[in-house]
């Protein structure tokens, strides 16, 4: 079926965010600084951790891999929307349009799995601090971090088994700027009513089901924060507030998407753009920005450039260094 239907269908026309070409060259400035912004940002968040010997703990490497997948969330529709600004036939192959729904799949549930994973994280460390090397030990994260990836590897298979079987024919213009499993259902010759009502199952067991464990963590870490002393609670909160954002930043608009559609078409769009976007580009912003570590750790390593510098440049330091 999959040959078969590559052979109806060999390419899918996205529709985009404007048509308008003055409009698609603004967009395409906006969108091209904010994804190098994000590639930077988050390759400087994980280039911070792996180098900077005071972060590595177990909270520290969570993040690490949350910037290392929000970069690879944005990369699979971000540089795609750039180019197509520039192009007026706005096609995508039928294979590529697959590899799309997939790794947005993937790497979307894995995210959210992950931070259950790090509101897990913090829960050991305020409610159970004694304990916390013990429980939250090297081994421990990264079997943590790995159980977030299966479980993104296996929600986007049981999307693909049921996409790659559609009957694709006459319509194939996807109105949006990347393919997603709801505007690609809306596309096969069949009613897709009952396939759309699976489909929002699927990703409403994943994402129900991981609010309700993050709900839990942080109802157990308010609690014990009540009772704690003050510089103790502040500093508490202050790293679960900017967990909680993230959190929120991620369920809002992908619940909106997938498990309670809007039906309204520049709705979806601005939420795909927030999602796909916003959501990768904000993420370092607030841990870096709410952590007072993360913060230290970039004055360390700025002073180790400039004194790198002094050596290596004897003369110019003596000038400018002074």
């Amino acid at each position: 079926m999959y040959g078969e239907n590559q052979s109806v269908v060999s390419e899918f026309v996205l529709l985009g965010l404007a048509h308008s070409q003055s409009i698609q060259a603004i967009l395409f400035m906006m969108f091209l600084v904010l994804y190098l912004l994000i590639v930077t940002g988050n390759i400087a968040v994980v280039v911070l951790i792996t180098t900077d010997h005071h972060l590595h703990s177990p909270m520290y490497f969570l993040l690490a891999n949350l910037s290392f997948v929000d970069m690879w969330l944005s990369s699979v529709t971000t540089p795609k929307m750039i180019i197509d600004f520039l192009r007026e036939n706005k096609t995508i192959s039928f294979s590529g349009c697959m590899s799309q729904v997939f790794f947005i799949h993937c790497i979307g549930a894995g995210e959210v799995v992950l931070l259950v994973v790090m509101a897990y994280d913090r829960y050991v460390a305020i409610c159970k601090p004694l304990h916390y090397l013990n429980i939250m030990n090297l081994k421990k994260c990264t079997g943590l971090v790995l159980t977030s990836w299966v479980t993104g590897f296996f929600h986007a298979m049981s999307h693909m088994v049921v996409i790659v079987e559609l009957p694709f024919c006459g319509l194939k213009e996807v109105d949006s700027f990347f393919c997603d499993m709801p505007l690609i259902t809306k596309l096969a010759c069949m009613d897709s009513h009952d396939l759309d009502i699976l489909m929002n199952a699927d990703c409403g067991v994943v994402a129900v089901t991981c609010f309700i464990l993050l709900l839990i963590s942080y109802t157990n870490i308010l609690v014990t924060v009540q009772q704690s002393s003050k510089a103790g609670a502040n500093k508490a909160l202050s790293t679960c507030t900017a967990h909680i954002t993230v959190v929120m930043i991620l369920f809002v608009p992908g619940i909106f998407i997938y498990v309670w559609p809007l039906s309204v078409t520049w709705m979806d769009k601005f939420l795909a753009v927030f999602y796909t976007v916003f959501t990768p580009l904000l993420n370092p912003t607030i841990y870096t920005l709410k952590n007072k570590e993360m913060k230290n750790a970039m004055k360390r390593f700025v002073n180790n450039y400039l004194d790198s510098n002094r050596n290596f440049y004897p003369e110019i330091s003596t000038k400018y260094f002074k």
